[in-house]
């Protein structure tokens, strides 16, 4: 096991990850930008190296100063959380030629899953499935775009190969628009990417978004721990993720459990990722989008309905340790729900940077609160305005619901804005209660 880890991030995911060292015995190292020197996670951590200013291009997402800071504290390892390098195979190879373990995939799988294309590739060959679509890249020819799009029916989303995050996307409803769309789509992957290579794929109208947590080891071991359903989003942000997904079957979860681990077999993955479906609830088929190698912001529902402590997992993993885990011993355990907390104002969902005077985290049976607040923290305004996760357990759904109610009501923060209000709608509502929405509810709750 690692003597020392350096926590390439900030705020709720490296307190986080810090908490899990502080459980296996691990000493901290905690990187910070000028502004972030009064982060939590920063405050309790065994050591800190301030590695550049605000700007994330000039410290989070420095390479250079990250490994630096790993060198002058003789840490053996770097977690990256999610976000920032998290996903960046030039990082994790950069990391490893440094001398130091990556608490993630192999920079090759980073980089196979990163191209969207060859992803899908991928994950045809382990028999999963995916959107009906373009088997490559976007041909240059007009006629052949239209050809291709006649083929799959439309509406058609055009996607960029380098994208995520719900960037890089346009949907097209008619041939007469195609073309011009998938011009403005490659000028923008350019921009954004550095990539201007699309693909297409047939565009499901009213899909759930789920996904199936997975864990490797080094030694070719997978298994899976069920999955989550992230269908309340906005603009393509999760909002509310909930484990398991309401409505999936046993035999159905089994099925396409099986299918993920094969294909993590197939390519050597190693550690905790996510493989993400779109979800057709009339015709009960997945179909694979993408997959994040990384750990998610939502990992903690599945943990409480497994017991499985996932980052403590990827560490374990990381050094060279086996998984220690069969798939028999994975049993979902009751319904778990998470609401993100954010630093925004609740009409209008811009940032709501500033200093928090009060802060009452909820509590009571179930209830998990993973936040780097307190009362005097100064919510900068440079980086994401998530604050907080609450996390409600329950023995079935309806009781994590009323659970989350509880909570979001016990919760108190003062000085700044939140996005309480909306999490509290959102609960209240008949159809979100029902556990039948889909990726395009929220957006007709808020009239956008």
């Amino acid at each position: 096991m690692f003597g020392k880890i350096l926590i390439a991030n900030r705020g709720e995911i490296a307190l986080r990850v810090q908490r899990a060292c502080r459980e296996l015995g691990i000493r901290t190292v905690a990187v910070h930008s000028e502004p972030d020197r009064d982060l939590m996670h920063v405050k309790l951590a065994d050591e800190s190296v301030c590695i550049g200013p605000a700007p994330s291009d000039r410290s989070y997402l420095n390479i250079p100063a990250v490994i630096a800071a790993a060198e002058v504290t003789d840490a053996e390892a770097i977690h990256p959380g999610y976000g920032f390098l998290s996903e960046n195979a030039d990082f994790a190879e950069r990391v490893e030629k440094s001398g130091f373990a990556f608490i993630g995939p192999r920079p090759e799988t980073i980089r196979l899953m990163g191209d969207k294309i060859a992803a899908k590739q991928a994950m045809l060959k382990a028999g999963v499935p995916c959107v009906p679509g373009s088997d490559g890249p976007l041909p240059d020819a007009p006629e052949a775009i239209k050809a291709l799009a006649r083929d799959i029916g439309y509406p058609v989303i055009l996607k960029a190969a380098g994208g995520g995050g719900g960037r890089g996307m346009r949907v097209v409803h008619t041939e007469a628009h195609l073309i011009n769309a998938a011009n403005l789509t490659r000028a923008e992957a350019a921009r954004a990417f550095g990539n201007p290579v699309l693909y297409m794929e047939k565009f499901l109208e009213t899909p759930r978004h789920i996904e199936f947590q997975v864990l490797c080891d080094a030694h070719g071991h997978c298994i899976h721990l069920g999955e989550r359903d992230c269908s309340t989003q906005r603009r393509h942000q999760k909002v509310i993720e909930e484990a398991p997904a309401p409505g999936i079957r046993p035999e159905q979860r089994e099925r396409i459990g099986a299918a993920v681990v094969q294909a993590c077999e197939l390519m050597g993955y190693r550690g905790a990722g996510t493989i993400e479906f779109l979800y057709d609830p009339v015709s009960e088929t997945f179909y694979f989008i993408e997959m994040n190698t990384r750990v998610q912001v939502e990992h903690p529902v599945t943990e409480a309905i497994t017991g499985v402590d996932i980052v403590k997992a990827q560490i374990r993993v990381a050094a060279g340790l086996p998984l220690g885990l069969q798939q028999a011993d994975i049993v979902l355990r009751g319904h778990a729900l998470e609401c993100r907390i954010n630093a925004e104002d609740p009409e209008r969902f811009v940032p709501s940077p500033g200093q928090v005077s009060a802060w009452h985290a909820p509590g009571g049976p179930g209830i998990r609160v993973d936040s780097h607040l307190y009362a005097g923290y100064r919510v900068p305004p440079f980086y994401d305005s998530m604050i907080a996760k609450i996390i409600a357990h329950g023995g079935s759904r309806d009781e994590a619901l009323q659970r989350m109610r509880s909570a979001l009501r016990e919760t108190s923060i003062e000085g700044i804005q939140s996005n309480i209000a909306l999490h509290r709608r959102i609960l209240e509502d008949t159809q979100f209660a029902a556990g039948s929405v889909h990726i395009h509810y929220l957006e007709a709750l808020l009239n956008l």
